[in-house]
């Protein structure tokens, strides 16, 4: 007996593989490999001699008896597949709920796309016959504003002011209150918010833009939108007087704006005051048409109405 050899004798040919025999061909005969000095009882069929496998070998019957050896290929089976990802995934009714509301997002979107192409563009047969419906849907929320790319942009800081003319029960005068900052209020209402309105940042501003584009230095009306300039701005300041809340009456109100320019830079030799110019309009006496509806509190609501709602009157 051969220790060595896992107790088979010298004469005996150890099998490279289990359960295969070596019958090489009778036309021709092929020689034995040389057995390794030191043969493994484990060893694997990636270290065993090369030639001592034959493609054509025909299993052993305990092969057959046993199944196939662990070196037979296996035919793959049917591969299960996973659910879908995105749409796919979901039901049908949730589907068909996702599609309808992906088509109105896209419609929705389509639609604000061509209003603003129409309101930024020149004057066309679309914007003549539906420039209300335009004006409507882009402001206030998506006014388009270029000034800050214009060859001369912005370089002063406007302010807008109120004082008002109380009644006072009882007493022989009426009692004036102090100026208002209201585009104060507006900034320190902007100042840290991260979604700000639309109308803290463009009501006032736009109202005082739209006066003074229809009068001149004098406060006096150069074209048919005059009057709506000057029924827009009492609204909106009627509105922040509501909120303040002064016990009395209002008779009358006064507005003025307060311009200053920005200060120059450093490397700049331009030459340019700082000093702020007030410029004050006459005393208006308030009508009913002025003042803010109430709600069923009795608390004024904080947005004013448009200009298109001024000049038809609501």
């Amino acid at each position: 007996m051969d220790a060595d050899h896992g107790g088979g004798t010298s004469d005996e040919k150890k099998l490279a593989w289990p359960g295969v025999t070596d019958h090489p061909e009778p036309d021709r005969p092929r020689p034995d490999p040389p057995e390794p000095d030191h043969p493994e009882p484990d060893q694997d069929a990636e270290t065993a001699p090369a030639g001592s496998l034959e493609t054509d070998a025909a299993p052993s019957p305990a092969t057959d008896a046993s199944g196939p050896s662990p070196a037979s290929s296996v035919a793959p089976g049917p591969v299960e597949r996973r659910p879908g990802a995105g749409l796919a995934a979901l039901s049908l009714p949730y589907q068909i709920v996702a599609a309808i509301a992906l088509s109105l997002i896209g419609v929705v979107a389509c639609a604000h796309i061509a209003m603003i192409f129409l309101h930024v563009a020149p004057s066309n047969t679309l914007t003549k016959q539906h420039g209300e419906v335009v004006d409507d849907w882009v402001y206030p929320e998506f006014e388009q504003n270029w000034k800050l790319f214009a060859p001369n942009p912005l370089q002063q800081n406007v302010s807008v002011h109120v004082r008002a003319e109380l009644a006072n029960d009882g007493a022989d005068s009426n009692s004036v209150t102090r100026w208002i900052n209201l585009s104060r209020e507006d900034g320190e209402a902007i100042r840290g918010n991260v979604l700000p309105s639309h109308v803290d940042q463009n009501e006032l501003r736009r109202a005082w833009d739209f006066y003074t584009g229809s009068h001149d230095s004098e406060n006096r009306s150069t074209g048919l939108r005059g009057e709506l300039s000057e029924r827009y701005i009492r609204r909106i300041v009627m509105l922040r007087l509501a909120e303040h809340g002064y016990g009395g009456a209002v008779e009358r109100i006064q507005v003025r704006s307060a311009v200053r320019h920005v200060g120059i830079p450093a490397w700049s030799d331009e030459k340019i005051s700082t000093k702020t110019e007030y410029r004050e309009l006459p005393w208006w006496n308030v009508s009913p048409a002025d003042l803010p509806e109430t709600d069923a509190t009795g608390r004024s609501p904080r947005a004013a109405t448009s200009p298109q709602a001024v000049e038809a009157g609501e």
